[in-house]
């Protein structure tokens, strides 16, 4: 696969000597989805931060098509283009008076016509299933539509890749089954996703690929079962195998699962395993 986005030797260090970043490595394939892995408090949020140019490394550097980025005004408005990113707390980001205002602000910055930054905005409201609510003033939202709005004004600046910090907290099992299926859309759609979670369940379920985060560095990273599935990688991190992959590796084991059929992702898939196995 195409590495699109690669972090090369990141170091950050916040005031007081907290190591946020310690000489990190990260590779991003295009049109996959990543979920990087870790606890809260891990750095996460500062890694995502410099995969899009909003922080800049002490020492290291990110590269996009291979290319290492510059962190002039010029060079940042193409790289923010590019690879967009949505924060834990919606309400860091929503700032116009009405949900078509606030989405509507990225396009017509990039200095789209007016037609054009409408079309990229209704699609946005369409992908995100948030038309009805083109006309709501942000501030009489919910949480979970603040996150959609935030996600569909990253959207309508069609970036190439699209970085989430924690997209599902805060939210209820509903609320991430809606956010989940809207950004598989995205996916189908061509967009490279990267997520940041401390929920193995959620990345299981989701994920292609898995980044374990510790200590400022990525100690593994590779394919979701390979990684998610090896109970020595996960417990340096203080995590453990996603329950409904262990059951479908042991199902797996016992011959109830054959080794060419996939393993189950989702809760639903795992129970019909376990009826399976009762019989």
């Amino acid at each position: 696969m195409d590495v699109i986005v690669e972090a090369r030797g990141l170091r950050h260090v916040f005031a007081g000597g907290v190591v946020a970043l310690d000489g990190l490595d990260l590779r991003v394939e295009k049109g996959r989805r990543l979920a990087i892995l870790g606890p809260n408090g891990a750095g996460k949020t500062t890694l995502l931060l410099h995969l899009n140019g909003t922080l800049r490394p002490q020492s290291g550097q990110v590269l996009i098509d291979g290319q290492a980025m510059e962190y002039d005004r010029a060079a940042l408005n193409r790289w923010r283009r590019r690879v967009g990113l949505v924060l834990q707390e919606p309400d860091d980001q929503l700032f116009a008076a009405t949900v078509f205002e606030d989405v509507s602000f990225g396009p017509l910055n990039q200095g789209l016509g007016e037609a054009e930054a409408r079309n990229r905005v209704e699609e946005a409201l369409q992908a995100l299933r948030i038309a009805h609510l083109a006309d709501r003033p942000t501030h009489m939202l919910s949480f979970g539509q603040k996150k959609r709005v935030a996600i569909a004004g990253a959207v309508a600046m069609r970036p190439d890749v699209l970085l989430l910090d924690e997209p599902s907290a805060g939210l209820d099992s509903m609320g991430t089954a809606h956010l989940l299926s809207a950004l598989e859309k995205l996916r189908d759609g061509g967009t490279t996703l990267v997520f940041t979670t401390h929920d193995v369940d959620l990345a299981w379920q989701w994920a292609d690929q898995v980044a374990l985060f510790h200590q400022g560095q990525v100690v593994a990273q590779g394919g979701a079962a390979e990684i998610l599935g090896d109970a020595q990688i996960l417990a340096p991190v203080h995590l453990q195998v996603p329950l409904v992959l262990a059951l479908g590796l042991r199902a797996r084991a016992l011959g109830v699962l054959d080794a060419r059929d996939d393993l189950p992702r989702r809760r639903a898939e795992a129970a019909a395993l376990v009826e399976k196995w009762a019989v």
